[in-house]
């Protein structure tokens, strides 16, 4: 669904330096434990398969085996519990949550790339990418890489990028899995998927059904999904088709105030209010070797309908459109080795086409078309210091159309038609000084541009400003995958950050979305995993941001709706006799309520620590598990834009029961 949003602030500095003292004392702890052997997990480097030599730096991988142990079944989910990412509470009944790398606010889904298979998720509007009908038993893995990444992902990736890589190919023979889970709330889920190899051929099926009525009356969820694929692979080619659909049925339960909050969290104070979302894609992928140079390509269209109904009081608002948007990416790739240097070349193009149309009957469409060339290059030089520098650029070009008409002087009429055209850049190195040690630094300029939905509700009587933002990072890690930590040190500074602004009334008397003045992320991340013997593997996520202004009549003010201090924790028991355990906590703390620029409203939203954990017993081809979430029933909120008011309740305890089948 499409919602107009506000963003940013938030408090607390004890909780990450007890992190901080937890993750060194933890690496301390466990330097001497014996080594034990992990699974090779193979990442997307500059949109290839990266080479041994040259991973990503910095990059969280996220592995379909932990997916599994921690029981979570959708992709949303598992970014969040398992990758440390935090995430908003939908507005909907939906289980996609608003993902948030960096602290951007309301606005984090404009600020960060969603890919599947290199795919763009993200849509021209003011509405977070669907993750929820990608079928979690297909995933391989799961990449978030935090920080400007705009040179290889284009606008919109100032927080980062999160890529989803679906399982390529199969064992030869059938293989599948079907679940079923049912829990509290009438909750449900029947899901199963099948894989064929048959030499180089192979095909994947999945299916899934999933419902709920949530934690609040008005506030049920539906959803039904299919997706299959096929693929020929053979020596230095692959090629194949994916095909996926999907369709969604909500009810809308609306916000509160904080005195309706406190009195009864579950009440909705709209109760007729629904939508639904259909959503079907299609993408053809393939890729070529020859010699030194590797080819790639992915074309990939999506159509979404979407519908909603609001009853204001006997007045009733419908609102129906579809959307389609269409991406050819080919790219190439050549790794050269000539004495002791090896160096990675990558030039590609992206041409990306989106539309959308009322289903009303009014004729009204918008377009935007984008154009973009970008190349990257890395060298390694083999030494003791495994010295690594990279160096990369991208120019986009953006066109905008609108068959809405356009009154100067007029705000609020349809956007003019207009182009932009935009630079990113970025210089990257590593070395490390130290056996087990790795220093890296990173610099480069990311930008996004104004979505169909800014554009049309906007404070400028032009296209607003495109947003750009100078990035920089330095990390450290210490240690192998056994037992690692690693800290990376950002900052972002952003000039037209765009943004709903609520205090821009002399236009109207709730705000716009509007250029914003300079504003700042800057912050500490901190990730830290370790074996720790007796079959337990603990990990840990930290993110400290302040998120603020820096010029303006509001420099030096907290951005709203982030907080400061996010920690995550699981704790894994994986003992190989059937038996397994997991167990998760998520500390949030204090952020500002989202009509708060100024600082003042005399309250905050309350921080929260929720817990989950799962137990499961695996016998032959079965396994069956229970697990439950936020264990300590805490009543919180994650979503709330005004001050005291615009609440919407987070989610209370939820026990489930699942059984699976692998065959």
């Amino acid at each position: 669904m499409t919602f107009a949003a506000v963003s940013n602030g938030a408090p607390a500095l004890k909780p990450l330096a007890l992190a901080c003292a937890v993750s060194l004392s933890l690496f301390a702890n466990v330097a001497h434990a014996d080594e034990q052997a992990l699974t090779t997990v193979h990442v997307t480097g500059a949109r290839f398969p990266s080479d041994a030599a040259l991973p990503p730096v910095g990059a969280t991988v996220i592995t379909a085996e932990e997916i599994r142990n921690a029981g979570v079944n959708d992709v949303n989910a598992a970014i969040r519990k398992i990758g440390g990412v935090y995430g908003r509470q939908s507005l909907t009944g939906s289980p996609d949550f608003g993902l948030d790398l960096r602290g951007f606010g309301t606005n984090s889904a404009q600020n960060l790339v969603i890919l599947v298979d290199g795919v763009r998720m993200n849509e021209n509007e003011l509405t977070d990418a669907v993750l929820s009908t990608i079928p979690v038993d297909t995933v391989e893995r799961i990449e978030i890489t935090r920080g400007g990444s705009s040179v290889l992902y284009g606008e919109g990736a100032t927080g980062g990028v999160i890529n989803v890589i679906t399982k390529r190919g199969a064992e030869q023979g059938y293989h599948g899995t079907v679940v079923a889970e049912a829990g509290q709330r009438h909750q449900f889920d029947a899901r199963a998927s099948l894989r064929h190899g048959a030499g180089p051929l192979s095909f994947d099926l999945a299916a899934d059904r999933q419902g709920t009525h949530n934690d609040r009356e008005n506030a049920a969820f539906r959803q039904k999904s299919i997706s299959g694929g096929v693929q020929w692979a053979q020596d230095a080619t692959r090629v194949g088709l994916r095909v996926e659909s999907a369709r969604q049925d909500q009810r809308f339960p609306g916000s509160l105030t904080i005195e309706q909050f406190e009195q009864n969290p579950h009440q909705t104070n709209t109760p007729t209010d629904f939508g639904t979302l259909s959503t079907d894609r299609v993408t053809a992928f393939a890729e070529q070797r020859i010699g030194s140079v590797e080819l790639a390509a992915e074309l990939s269209h999506r159509e979404r309908e979407v519908s909603s109904n609001y009853d204001f009081g006997g007045f009733v608002s419908e609102s129906s459109y579809r959307s389609r948007q269409t991406q050819f990416s080919p790219r190439l790739r050549q790794i050269t080795r000539s004495g002791g240097l090896l160096n990675e070349a990558v030039a590609g193009v992206d041409l990306v086409r989106w539309e959308r149309g009322d289903n009303l009957g009014f004729g009204t469409w918008v377009r935007q078309r984008s154009n973009a060339l970008y190349l990257r290059d890395e060298m390694r030089w083999d030494s003791a210091l495994n010295a690594r520098l990279a160096v990369g650029g991208r120019h986009e070009k953006f066109k905008k159309d609108s068959s809405a008409p356009f009154e100067p002087g007029n705000p609020f009429s349809g956007p003019p038609n207009g182009s932009r055209s935009l630079n990113a850049w970025t210089v990257e190195a590593s070395i490390d000084p130290l056996a087990g040690v790795t220093v890296h630094a990173k610099a480069g300029q990311s930008y996004r541009i104004a979505n169909a939905d800014e554009n049309a509700f906007r404070s400028s009587t032009g296209l607003l400003e495109p947003q750009t933002s100078r990035d920089l990072e330095l990390g450290v890690t210490v240690g192998d995958k056994t037992r690692q930590v690693s800290a990376r040190v950002f900052r972002h500074r952003l000039r037209n950050e765009i943004f709903f602004d609520p205090t821009v009334t002399p236009l109207t008397p709730f705000g716009a979305n509007t250029n914003l003045d300079p504003t700042r992320r800057q912050g500490v991340e901190l990730d830290a995993a370790a074996d720790l013997g007796a079959n337990l593997r603990l990990t840990g996520h930290v993110q400290h941001v302040q998120a603020e202004f820096t010029d303006g009549p509001n420099a030096g003010r907290d951005m709203v709706l982030v907080p400061k201090n996010v920690l995550t924790a699981r704790l894994a028991w994986l003992p190989g006799n059937g038996h397994s355990a997991d167990i998760g906590a998520q500390y949030v703390s204090k952020q500002r309520y989202g009509s708060d620029f100024a600082n003042d409203c005399g309250a905050r939203m309350p921080s929260y620590t929720t817990v989950d954990a799962r137990y499961a017993y695996r016998t032959g081809p079965w396994e069956f598990a229970v697990n439950g979430l936020n264990l300590a029933d805490r009543q919180y909120y994650s979503q709330a834009f005004g001050c005291r008011s615009g609440i919407y309740p987070s989610d209370g305890r939820q026990l489930k029961l699942s059984a699976r089948y692998d065959f």
